[in-house]
């Protein structure tokens, strides 16, 4: 396979602050993300997979702004459209069109593209994946791992700067996970991946640690994820502060 690749970008997160149904989901997170590789790790409800959809810009802060490069990435769509995409833990949270083709179209054409680019970029990408025979594949037809895959190759297609990864392994075969885990491993936009499962985060550049919407630690991940799993380890796995909207 072929690298879609990007220089890598720069996400500021500058005192992003948020209240969902009474609860404080995020409060006062302030980031300079630069590295290639960065992890996010923290119980379900400290607020992980909400600041992913602020600093995409799918979900507006009550506080604060993130930034990627020089782009505000909620006050200018578009062009946060080539600076930043994600990955989500369901596929069908995020596909909307019925065929292969016209979803990993449908970014590109937001960014402006014409008709006939689009459609040859689209053809590039699915040769570079080696799956030039999906272009008018019915997405229902696809398993939950190749969905996965169209996904993947929808956002880097868009050849964005940084990709978000949030829990994109979940549920899926260990066969699926290596395919996907070394796909991207040969990308060269910054990752930002929110993730359970520890090991996947091992060789990072940076993991953080949110709690309670906050930043508990952040450092290398030598540091950082035993401390975590201590931490863990010493409440015996309750997730005594948790809810759902984190």
């Amino acid at each position: 396979m072929g690298q879609l690749i990007s220089d890598n970008g720069r996400v500021s997160i500058q005192d992003v602050s948020m209240v969902k149904s009474g609860h404080r989901i995020l409060n006062g997170i302030t980031l300079d993300l630069t590295t290639p590789r960065v992890g996010f790790v923290g119980r379900n409800g400290s607020g992980k997979s909400t600041l992913a959809r602020v600093v995409c810009g799918l979900v507006k802060p009550d506080q604060g702004q993130v930034r990627v490069d020089d782009i505000d990435v909620f006050k200018n769509r578009r062009k946060a459209l080539s600076k930043i995409g994600i990955l989500f833990q369901n596929p069908d949270h995020q596909i909307i069109f019925p065929t292969v083709l016209e979803e990993m179209s449908f970014g590109l054409t937001q960014q402006g593209h014409p008709k006939d680019i689009v459609r040859q970029m689209v053809a590039d990408a699915l040769v570079q994946f080696g799956k030039s025979a999906w272009s008018s594949r019915s997405i229902s037809t696809l398993s939950q791992g190749q969905r996965h895959l169209v996904c993947l190759m929808s956002v880097l297609v868009m050849q964005p700067k940084v990709v978000v990864l949030d829990e994109p392994f979940t549920g899926l075969d260990r066969p699926i996970t290596r395919q996907l885990t070394q796909i991207l491993a040969d990308i060269n936009q910054m990752l930002l991946h929110i993730s359970h499962d520890l090991e996947a985060l091992r060789d990072y550049d940076r993991v953080i640690w949110l709690e309670r919407g906050t930043v508990q630690m952040d450092g290398a991940p030598q540091t950082v994820l035993p401390a975590y799993c201590a931490a863990m380890d010493a409440i015996g796995g309750q997730d005594a502060f948790a809810d759902i909207t984190g």
